[in-house]
């Protein structure tokens, strides 16, 4: 049985709180959406990954492409962060079908507050132990390489001049220690670089200090892939929830149009992150898997939004609490993903953005706040 019971607002428009309100018209445009909003957002997560992955591709597309996809993505999850999910968390937990007490506190700002320092302390542990875990193994964490480090959720940053200076006065090194123990120092260094070339140069043995070195921490496969499925997990909720809310809002045609561009940003955005993990080659499915349930997963919301639409009322008591809840909490994952350990670390702890030309961070900054101001604008209608 459907229930339904309406609520009169102060602007006089009356409010369906119960269960059901679906609008039904536009099946077969809504059906349609399902494979066309999956095309979109496979082509924005997958271009940049397999565009970095591909001999054929990445020989004929310039760096420049790969650089303003990444900093245009940049723009992108900070603005969905505030315009897609929380100012939406804000109106849904301040609806006037939900009790007078949801009205005493701001509980989504509180929500989004908990979710960023749960992010950060779930992030902080995860990196202590992984340093417990590179001391057990003789390595050590080098805490002054932050500076030049790479983030998990952005992949290698440190530019390669430095990185070519690093790996000579390393090479130095070893060869200095070799020659008091060359065969346990060489069949341990040839091992450790077998199954994990990317931080070969990204550790310090103990006994040799490198002030230089990036932290071995933050390229390791675990922090990347840590660091990155953070980022999907909030971008994940919030393709589901606007998936539902297209099969069953009234304004479809008008949201349609604009979930279109929203989810081929916000997959160039992801898949520009994915692009950039370094990660021994039994992980090179990781991104590839990123994009592909980044793409699938607003369809899936909205087949789900098309069998329930006769019983399903995104503006009910109960829908509200719970897609205000997650909209506030994926909120947080993304602010703190997109001012942290991506703001942060592509222009603070970038040597190539700190040494490089004024040109080149204008062009970064450019790139970063277009796509910020072009998500901010398609907040207008969704």
């Amino acid at each position: 049985m459907r229930h339904a019971y309406l609520l009169r607002r102060d602007d006089d428009e009356e409010v369906n709180c119960g269960s059901g309100g679906g609008d039904t018209r536009y099946t077969g445009l809504r059906i349609a959406s399902v494979f066309i909003i999956l095309a979109t957002s496979l082509f924005g997560a997958l271009f940049p990954v397999l565009a970095k992955r591909t001999k054929w591709l990445s020989a004929r597309i310039p760096t420049r492409v790969f650089d303003t996809a990444k900093y245009f993505g940049s723009g992108v999850i900070i603005a969905t962060a505030l315009i897609h999910l929380l100012d939406p968390a804000i109106d849904e937990l301040s609806s006037p079908c939900l009790n007078p007490a949801w009205g005493d506190y701001p509980y989504a700002l509180g929500i989004c507050l908990i979710s960023i320092f749960l992010i950060f302390i779930v992030e902080l542990i995860a990196f202590r132990w992984g340093t417990a875990m590179l001391a057990r193994h003789g390595f050590a964490h080098d805490a002054h390489g932050h500076g030049l480090a790479s983030h998990a959720a952005h992949g290698p940053e440190t530019d390669r001049m430095t990185q070519a200076a690093i790996a000579k006065g390393e090479a130095s090194n070893n060869s200095l220690t070799q020659e008091k123990n060359p065969d346990i120092e060489s069949q341990h260094s040839q091992e450790h670089e077998r199954h994990y070339p990317q931080a070969h140069s990204d550790v310090e043995r103990p006994g040799i200090h490198n002030t230089h070195s990036p932290s071995a921490l933050s390229d390791s496969p675990i922090a990347q892939i840590i660091g990155v499925a953070v980022l999907e997990f909030g971008v994940l909720l919030h393709s589901v929830l606007i998936g539902l809310t297209l099969a069953v809002d009234e304004e479809f045609k008008i949201l349609f149009v604009v979930i279109v561009f929203h989810q081929m940003f916000e997959g160039l955005g992801v898949g520009s992150r994915l692009a950039y993990l370094r990660l021994p080659p039994k992980f090179n499915y990781v991104p590839i898997l990123g994009a592909l349930l980044f793409g699938i997963t607003t369809p899936i919301g909205i087949a789900v939004g098309l069998g329930v639409r006769t019983t399903y009322n995104p503006g009910s008591t109960t829908a509200s609490i719970v897609s205000g809840i997650l909209d506030a909490f994926s909120s947080g994952i993304l602010l703190y993903t997109g001012l942290v350990e991506l703001m942060a670390h592509e222009f603070l702890f970038n040597t190539d953005m700190l040494n490089g030309s004024n040109g080149k961070l204008a062009y970064a900054l450019t790139c970063m706040v277009f796509g910020a101001g072009i998500m901010a604008l398609l907040g207008r209608w969704a």
